[in-house]
């Protein structure tokens, strides 16, 4: 016998609202890091990178950026895991902007629609690449 309070099952629309509602919430986590402009993203362009456990709490935490495989991985980690100033601190707008086209495709559907609308440039270079 359950201790616990039986609660109905949500309605269709009930569950959909609250799926709506998580994934407003989902994109505000994303987008309130994200830097004023792409300019501001001045980390390192060549070398090895070691980012912190906050950001690669699992895996590898360092990436030699000479080495393309790592570079997506360091890029992608910190686009998913990283906080407002670990971007300016570990993105290089360059390395960003050549990536984008295939790292697009690395991240998340949320991460990508948070970045490509705040910064149009990642977009049409993705569309260019194609």
């Amino acid at each position: 016998m359950s201790l616990s309070p039986q609660r109905p099952a949500l309605t269709p629309s009930e569950l959909s609202s609250a799926v709506a509602e998580d994934l407003a919430l989902y994109r505000e986590k994303f987008r309130c890091r994200l830097p004023g402009s792409l300019d501001e993203l001045r980390g390192p362009s060549r070398g090895v990178v070691e980012l912190p456990l906050h950001v690669a709490w699992s895996g590898m935490t360092s990436f030699d950026l000479s080495r393309p495989r790592q570079c997506m991985g360091l890029y992608r980690t910190v686009l998913h895991e990283g906080l407002r100033d670990d971007l300016p601190r570990y993105l290089n707008q360059d390395l960003l902007l050549r990536q984008w086209p295939v790292l697009r495709t690395l991240v998340g559907r949320t991460v990508r629609a948070v970045w490509e609308e705040a910064f149009p440039q990642l977009a049409s270079r993705a569309r260019a690449a194609a």
